[in-house]
């Protein structure tokens, strides 16, 4: 018979399961505040400069417009004659229709043409400085543009008013006459020209979203010219 030798296995001493020291725990977790805060602070920073991007976008975006609508109306300004054309006044306008003080008013072929509106594209627009219906700590006003679509209107006409942007102090109009800049120019009131260029200086009431606002200015050419008070000389020599 063979004998069948048994191996026996011998076991050394267990292993037992290493944990963490205080120390580590107490490192780790240091380590933990320190990322967390860093994160922190890194969310409220861009959320904060999201806020601000949004409200100074909120604030451009109604310039921009504002400026876009009073550079076509101007642009495209009708001559002081005509049937479907009035008068250019700029400057302490009195408006009896709106009952308010106006600071300019013209006739501009920017009347937009529909089935639903029987009206040709010039129309009358006046610009005036109301008060805001919802007033601020600023005292800013409301830009309203007043729109006049029915010009052959037997009866009193309707008048639109269209609010451009809020938050304005004050809005100057200056009109070029070829030679200097002046505050008021009636068509009315004996000249029957249109100025060479009119400038536009609009003046924002401060907000406190960026700070002082600087004044905007702009300059218009008026392309359209009507000249009826001028008087040619032609001089011949010679014969």
């Amino acid at each position: 018979m063979r004998a069948v030798g048994i191996a026996t296995m011998k076991h050394g001493p267990p292993h037992t399961a290493r944990g963490f020291t205080l120390i580590e725990m107490v490192l780790a977790i240091g380590v933990m505040t320190i990322v967390m805060i860093v994160i922190n602070s890194v969310f409220f920073t861009a959320l904060r400069l999201r806020d601000r991007t949004t409200e100074i976008v909120d604030q451009i975006q109604p310039i921009q417009r504002t400026i876009a609508v009073l550079r076509r109306d101007l642009l495209c300004v009708m001559e002081p004659a005509g049937i479907l054309s009035g008068n250019f006044k700029a400057g302490e306008v009195s408006e009896p229709n709106l009952s308010r003080d106006a600071v300019m008013e013209l006739y501009t072929a920017t009347g937009a043409l529909g089935n639903a509106e029987p009206w040709a594209d010039i129309q009358k627009v006046t610009y005036e400085l109301k008060d805001s219906a919802t007033p601020t700590a600023s005292g800013g006003k409301d830009l309203i543009r007043s729109v006049t679509r029915n010009l052959l209107s037997t009866s009193t006409p309707d008048v639109t008013d269209q609010r451009l942007m809020g938050n304005v102090r004050n809005l100057l109009v200056e009109c070029y006459d070829g030679d200097q800049w002046m505050d008021t120019w009636d068509t009315s009131d004996g000249n029957t020209n249109l100025p060479v260029a009119v400038r536009i200086r609009l003046e924002l009431a401060d907000s406190g979203v960026v700070g002082a606002p600087q004044p905007i200015e702009m300059v218009v050419p008026m392309v359209a010219q009507f000249v009826t008070n001028q008087l040619q000389v032609v001089s011949s020599l010679g014969n």
